[in-house]
């Protein structure tokens, strides 16, 4: 890891826009703040129409600027969601473990992202709060089930105790990585063929030291 974050002076390569999206008080906020700053704030407050921080990463010796974008889960915000999603090229959708309505809503908001971004956005389905084992309301078994239907790939995170954060956020930006490098690739040959989207591949997370974390070090991709 000790070469992965990049110089700010390094020329940047690649720019990949990944939003954040759930309902209010899943851990949104939390987990940006985790990911671009390992930071946690017990007294965060609920996000007020949309926020982004940058990161910048060297993914196979390229540098990427990495631009989260974290929006409010509140109904009187959606009118932003046109231009939120505009340009994103991965996304993450965020439930509370502990809340099962916010679980119940993932179709509802996998709905509107489809209907709003690019065809083949890469999009994970996150189950945070895994530290509150004792409170959980969503089964593993029924988020797994629900990001196979939906080719999608799945891991449980903890932005309290930066479980499977990190792993989540560099996952789902090494498949963009993957993605767009092998459609440069097939553009500079002038050959299309092998610049399809994900096919049918299951990616193997590292198992961090923690139960929870190999609990929900699960994903599944189309």
């Amino acid at each position: 890891m000790s070469n992965l974050y990049g110089d700010y002076n390094q020329k940047i390569d690649y720019v990949f826009k990944v939003v954040l999206i759930g309902d209010s008080a899943v851990g949104k906020t939390q987990l940006l703040a985790r990911f671009a700053r390992n930071e946690f704030s017990v007294d965060s407050k609920a996000t007020i129409g949309v926020e982004f921080q940058t990161k910048t990463l060297v993914l196979d010796h390229k540098t990427v600027k990495a631009q989260i974008w974290d929006t409010a889960g509140q109904e009187r915000y959606r009118a932003v969601t046109s231009a939120y999603y505009r340009g994103a090229v991965g996304a993450m959708l965020v439930y509370d473990m502990t809340k099962r309505q916010s679980f119940d809503h993932m179709a509802r908001w996998l709905e509107e992202l489809r209907g709003h971004a690019d065809k083949n956005i890469v999009i994970m389905l996150i189950g945070n709060k895994c530290d509150l084992g004792s409170l959980r309301a969503v089964p593993t078994e029924d988020a797994q089930e629900f990001a196979q239907r939906e080719n999608l790939f799945f891991m449980e995170t903890s932005a309290l105790e930066a479980t499977n954060v990190e792993t989540a956020f560099l996952m789902i930006l090494m498949e963009i990585y993957r993605i767009m490098s092998k459609k440069t690739l097939a553009s500079n040959a002038q050959d299309g063929g092998d610049s399809g989207f994900l096919k049918g591949t299951a990616i193997i997370v590292p198992s961090p030291e923690s139960d929870a974390s190999r609990k929900g070090g699960c994903c599944f991709s189309s």
